[in-house]
Formats: C-alpha cells, structure tokens, sequence
C-alpha cells in the first residue's frame, strides 16, 4: 500500500489510523490548530480510499477483546479449579489419572447445548485418555419444568450407579431431539430406564445443582453451553482454555493439546 506524503507525517507523528497508542515511543510534537485540522481531513479522505484499513482495525481490536476475555475467564478458572474439578457429585467420564479434563456447563432444553452432544460425543471417542466432567446447569428451569426433572435424574443416576449408566442417560436425552420446550417427562422416564431405573427419588439434588449455579456466576459464564478444557495438574493461565458458547471439535482439539503440551511450535 503506497502512503501519501501527508499520511506519512501523520504516522511521524504518533498519530496512526490503527488506534494504537505510541506517545510512550514517540517524542511529542505540537500541531497547530490548522495543521491538525488538515490531519483529520487527510485521514477521513485516506480512510474513504481505503475501508479496508477499518476492517482491519475493527478485526484487531475484537481479537485483543477476545484474548483479554479469555485471559480474564481463565484466571477465574484457576482460582475456581477444585470446585471445577473435585466436586464428586458432579458426574464424570474417562481415567481418573487423566492428565486433561474438559468440562461442560449444560442445560438438556439447550438447542445449542443438544448441537455440541453428537460434537463432545466424538470428542471422547478420539480422547479416552482425557476425562469429561458433566456440570448439570438447568438454566431454563423456571420456563420448562422438565430441565430441572432432567438434572436432578441424571445426576441421581451418577451417584446411584456410576459413570457409564449417566453416560447413557446423557445421550439418550440428547438422542430424542427434543428441547426448547419439547423435553417430556416420558423423555427423561425412557432415558433413566435405558440407563437403569433408580431405587428412589429425592430433592437432595438442589444443593448439587445451586452449587454448580454458584460456581457458574462466579466464573462469569452467562449461559449455556461453556466449555472449559484445562490440565488436572498444574493448571495456568496459558494452557487454559474457555469456550462459551460451544465449539466445534477442531477447536476443542487444540484446546486439549494446548492443556497437554502438546501444541505445535
């Protein structure tokens, strides 16, 4: 891109279309009122030339919000680890040695949320080595009843009789295709049968679930699903990753790598 020799002075000057402070780089130089007008009207002039130039600042400056959120959440994550990691009425899936855990925030009448099942179900089949941590969050309990009736089954039927029988509700659930609404007691009573009728039902779930809603506001998250992939040891910022909103599983690959150390120099 060539640069007039206007623009040119403007750049001399610190003053660069980017946004992007240098006056800690640069000595101050004063402009008179008439200079600095002539320097708007040559960058509104070069910037009409050029609407790429905002593009280009528009996709930089969402990129270091997102690299600032992420640094945020992730420090939330760490300070938050054994609650993420250690809650033995959470339900959990895969080696209890595992060097990597990726944990999702969930509510079963999440359209989004039944989108990332088939996505996190593949996930598992390409990383048994790593172990997968089901947060029951049924934010949609007030609008639909069922989200509520599912959490609370599926993790009675985590502690009651273990990793594989949820694992078989959870995608039994997802399985009907039914959610925003559509979820049916019949829905969640066929799913607990697949994975082996309870012995009895209780509310002792609440506190389970006020607590994973607890743990939820406290890292910030503001629905579901949120992905969190992270080492079970030696966790830091860096090897950290946070994912509202889902992701897909290339992105959660590299999230796994980047926890293992095994990214790609």
């Amino acid at each position: 891109m060539i640069l007039n020799n206007n623009l040119k002075m403007m750049i001399t000057a610190g003053m660069i279309v980017s946004g992007l402070a240098t006056a800690t780089e640069q000595p101050t130089i004063s402009f008179t009122p008439a200079q600095k007008a002539r320097i708007g009207e040559v960058a509104k002039e070069y910037l009409l030339m050029h609407p790429e130039v905002l593009i280009e600042v528009s996709r930089r400056l969402q990129i270091q919000q997102q690299e600032k959120q992420q640094q945020a959440m992730a420090a939330l994550v760490l300070e938050h680890h054994d609650a993420l990691l250690n809650d033995k009425a959470t339900p959990t899936y895969g080696p209890k040695d595992a060097k990597v855990a990726v944990i999702e925030f969930f509510d079963y009448q999440c359209s989004v949320c039944a989108r990332q099942a088939p996505v996190l179900k593949a996930l598992m089949k390409a990383n048994p080595q790593v172990r997968y941590v089901f947060k029951e969050w049924p934010i949609f309990a007030q609008r639909w009843e069922p989200s509520l009736m599912a959490a609370k089954t599926g993790l009675q039927i985590w502690l009651e009789k273990g990793a594989d029988a949820y694992l078989t509700y959870h995608n039994a659930l997802y399985a009907t295709g039914h959610y925003e609404g559509r979820l049916t007691p019949s829905d969640i009573s066929r799913a607990e049968m697949q994975a082996g009728s309870l012995k009895s039902k209780n509310d002792s779930m609440l506190e389970v679930l006020a607590r994973t809603d607890s743990l939820a506001q406290s890292l910030g998250l503001r629905g579901t699903p949120a992905m969190i992939v992270m080492p079970t040891k030696n966790a830091v910022a860096d090897n950290v990753t946070v994912l509202p909103g889902g992701a897909d599983q290339a992105s959660l690959q590299e999230a796994i790598n980047k926890a293992a150390g095994n990214v790609k120099k």
